[in-house]
């Protein structure tokens, strides 16, 4: 039930981002905004397990859950104070509204207001619940690109089951240093932020001008081909080098070339959706974001038994190549995402 409760609150911030970055960024900057948006949801995981480690063995596991209700209490006050409205339509509405007053004029409309009719609370709650839905199931293109960054991220809640045993039972690593095992992962996320941060609009500035000077969202892909083939090296080199027991630093080492991928995964499809969506960018982030959040709760189901019959290098084996597999994806969807997006338009 707290888990429960953790996911509904914090699933506003990962979704709200995507259509803050729509409404003050020009797509030529959305690539620098969307990878300093994703240093929380990505950095969290590593962060994580680092402090909740210190703190449980230092203090307490009871200083774990005061330290995260101190922490989120100052941010949820920081949020109420100091966040405004950035959606034209609800800014353009209260401008409307105040003006009606002023000037005594009750017929005066938005200029987003559809056939002069306005939705009640419950009609844009209902359509708010349901937008993303539609976008995740009747857009393929956004189901395919969930469908990937799913699997990714699957993936990367099946290496974590790994870490814990692998570092305290193995080398016989204490909890708390054993958080600190995620730094590798942390090092390959940080590398893969600062290099799709420089590249991310210059490419797209770049194809742009060589297509005449027409953008299109697909641009954001191309970079994804060449991340996908960092994130198999990471199952390979992690799981055999622990499953041989050589020394701690090598598999920590081993941990990097996934984060790297990963980051060069995420921030593309997650500015490619704000792009191609971007009155409803929100609700395309929506919909990303329960599709992996899904595969990230289910698939280390798996990964206990995996493990227990395989053992750790043929266990991450199996995961390097079903990454080895998912290579192509990322060149399959550059090459005929914008043809399906454009033919399966969704009426949101």
């Amino acid at each position: 039930m707290a888990n429960s409760t953790v996911g509904i609150g914090g699933s506003g911030c990962l979704t709200i981002g995507g259509g803050v970055i729509s409404d003050l960024f020009h797509p030529d900057r959305r690539g620098l905004a969307t990878a300093l948006y994703s240093l929380g949801p990505l950095f969290g995981p590593v962060i994580g397990p680092i402090c909740g480690g210190f703190i449980a063995q230092k203090i307490g596991w009871r200083w774990v859950f005061w330290v995260l209700l101190i922490s989120a209490a100052i941010v949820t006050i920081g949020i109420e104070c100091l966040n405004r409205e950035t959606n034209s339509r609800i800014l353009i509405q209260r401008k409307t509204e105040r003006l009606q007053k002023e000037l005594n004029r009750p017929e005066l409309r938005s200029c987003y207001t559809v056939d002069g009719v306005q939705h009640t609370p419950s009609q844009i709650l209902l359509k708010g619940i349901l937008r993303p839905l539609k976008m995740l199931f009747l857009s393929p293109i956004v189901f395919l690109l969930a469908l990937y960054m799913s699997v990714t991220y699957g993936l990367l809640y099946l290496l974590f089951t790994t870490i814990s045993m692998v570092f305290t039972e193995h080398y016989n690593f204490a909890p708390d240093i054993t958080g600190l095992v995620y730094i590798g992962l942390g090092i390959g996320f940080f590398a893969g932020l600062v290099v799709v941060a420089k590249i991310s609009d210059a490419t797209v500035v770049r194809m742009t001008k060589a297509n005449d000077g027409v953008f299109l969202p697909e641009f954001r892909l191309q970079a994804c081909i060449f991340f996908a083939c960092w994130i198999p090296i990471t199952f390979f080199w992690y799981g055999w080098t622990a499953d041989k027991h050589v020394h701690w630093i090598v598999p920590i080492i081993g941990l990097i070339p996934f984060g790297f991928g990963m980051m060069g995964i995420f921030i593309p499809i997650q500015t490619y959706v704000i792009d191609s969506f971007p009155t409803f960018a929100a609700s395309g982030i929506a919909a990303l974001t329960v599709a992996r959040s899904l595969f990230g709760a289910f698939l280390p189901l798996a990964g206990p038994s995996m493990y227990a019959s395989l053992g750790l290098g043929w266990g991450n084996s199996v995961l390097g190549f079903i990454a080895i597999g998912l290579i192509p994806a990322p060149l399959l969807i550059y090459k005929f995402g914008g043809r399906i997006r454009k033919n399966h338009p969704v009426k949101l």
